[in-house]
């Protein structure tokens, strides 16, 4: 009996070979001045156009979006034209990718900003760690975004979407998770504004209805996915209040008006169990609001992935670091053969070692 990641599913007119989605990761290995994806890169996901569907590491949609050091974006012709060889790659091995459209807020620094501030929804201090050219720095003060810069921010995100689409990406994902800038606006704790982008559930949750509606005029709504991490708790300065779910309750909700590609929902990154007010079960909790496409993600493995899709609460799953070590995961999967373990100490680095030298199942010597 075929199991259940490696049967085909249809997101509206894309057809997926299997329901192994690689999540999207950070890498690091953008390190030249355009800040543009390179051939190393483009090997690095063509080793892995097995997957059904490809999601690709978070691209900052403009300068101000920069979180980290040596990742490729999507806002420059030199960016498009570097993404075009990743895409041509994907595609030549039948692959699916989409690119993941990214910005920080918060989560930055001056060093990566030309010495600007970072921008957030309000001047509050995430009190985390920032990832710059000098290794860890203490996160500081963000700047309050005006209503005129929130309008830009829309713009930067339509344009993106337009240069993923020039750059033969099959969609995006907009990036509103994990305490970045949009995780910043749907929650209390980062987001005390009074005017129409705060106070309400409505109000918090505005800029992703308003980026999703500019999207949609440079691409099939079909195409396009949103991520997002509804108990993530103690984490880039995020914490879950009673506001918290009802308002991912919202938003889930309203997305059923969006005839999206799919909804990728992360798992708690730490235990929530004890947390007041913080949902442990994020797949079963959401599986019935949304009617859509149904990724789930968080530490999965061959048999738990199955399980959950067996079970009716997800119809693909997103595996992250087993696709770091492992490219042709699926394919070990559909064999049920052992998984290679990965180096952290080359998650975040520069060169092939520990990206693109992980051997195929073929190329790992017998013993």
């Amino acid at each position: 009996m075929t199991q259940a990641l490696l049967k085909p599913i249809k997101l509206h007119d894309l057809e997926l070979k299997n329901r192994v989605v690689m999540a999207p990761m950070t890498r690091t290995r953008a390190n030249n001045p355009e800040k543009a994806a390179t051939d190393l890169i483009a090997t690095y996901y063509e080793q892995r156009a097995g997957a059904g569907l490809i999601i690709s590491e978070g691209t900052p949609v403009s300068e101000q979006g920069i979180g980290y050091i040596n990742i490729p974006g999507i806002y420059t012709e030199t960016q498009v034209e570097g993404w075009k060889k990743v895409t041509k790659a994907v595609h030549d091995k039948g692959g699916k990718i989409f690119a993941q459209l990214w910005h920080v807020g918060r989560i930055s620094h001056p060093d990566l900003l030309n010495g600007e501030l970072p921008v957030a929804p309000s001047a509050i201090n995430p009190n985390d760690q920032a990832f710059t050219e000098e290794g860890f720095k203490p996160t500081v003060t963000p700047r309050a975004l005006t209503v005129e810069e929130i309008k830009q921010i829309v713009q930067d995100f339509k344009n993106a979407a337009k240069n993923a689409v020039e750059a033969g990406f099959d969609g995006v994902e907009i990036h509103s998770s994990n305490g970045y800038l949009f995780h910043q606006f749907f929650v209390t704790c980062s987001n005390t504004r009074t005017d129409e982008y705060g106070g309400s559930r409505e109000n918090r949750a505005r800029l992703l209805f308003e980026v999703l509606d500019a999207v949609k005029e440079v691409m099939p709504i079909e195409h396009v996915g949103v991520r997002l991490n509804p108990s993530m708790h103690n984490q880039f300065g995020i914490t879950v209040n009673e506001e918290t779910i009802p308002t991912f309750d919202y938003i889930v909700e309203k997305l059923n008006d969006y005839n999206l590609a799919y909804l990728h929902l992360s798992e708690p990154f730490s235990d929530v169990t004890d947390v007041p007010f913080a949902e442990p079960n994020i797949a079963k909790r959401y599986r019935p609001l949304y009617k859509g496409n149904l990724i789930i993600n968080k530490g999965f493995t061959q048999e738990t992935g199955n399980k959950v899709i067996e079970d009716g609460d997800a119809d693909m799953v997103a595996f992250g670091v087993p696709f770091i070590s492992n490219p042709d995961l699926a394919e070990r999967f559909s064999k049920n053969a052992p998984l290679t373990p990965s180096d952290r100490n080359t998650y975040y680095a520069i060169g092939s070692k520990g990206y693109t030298d992980y051997p195929t199942l073929e190329e790992v010597p017998q013993a």
